[in-house]
């Protein structure tokens, strides 16, 4: 595959286990003319064990109409309101926090959640990423 030619690079938000040719999936892979069951069923079979969690995908098409995806989760913002259990982040964080505060055990499993998703295998280095996310929502860490 390294020698073809890339036609489009796309990202989506899909729920896990749930994508079908009914838009987003259909309309916005339809428009490049690739065969869309050729993405739907090998990635709800993939991530089944995941069903109903939102998960971004970033599709490569090819001029072939060949593509391949690649399964990202969750991203990390979205990981830390459904630990604190908060629909959004603070509009000021610089002056205006919210008033739950993220626990260090809470940041480790974050963390370890977001690992396969990053290039490092350093969870020191992903806390400390997790952790700047969560000041940038207005969260407090709790030492």
């Amino acid at each position: 595959m390294a020698n073809k030619v890339i036609k489009a690079n796309l990202k989506m938000k899909i729920k896990a286990g749930q994508a079908s040719a009914a838009p987003p999936v259909g309309s916005t892979l339809g428009q490049y003319g690739v065969n869309m069951m050729d993405f739907i069923n090998p990635f709800n079979e993939q991530t089944k064990e995941l069903q109903g969690a939102l998960l971004t995908v970033h599709i490569t098409i090819f001029e072939d109409r060949s593509m391949q995806f690649r399964v990202v989760g969750s991203p990390t913002d979205d990981l830390i309101r459904a630990k604190l259990g908060i629909e959004k982040g603070s509009g000021k964080p610089n002056s205006e926090k919210i008033s739950k505060k993220l626990s260090t055990s809470d940041l480790e499993d974050i963390a370890k959640t977001k690992a396969k998703d990053m290039n490092t295998d350093d969870i020191e280095a992903i806390k400390k990423m997790v952790a700047g996310t969560a000041r940038s929502m207005g969260i407090l860490i709790d030492q």
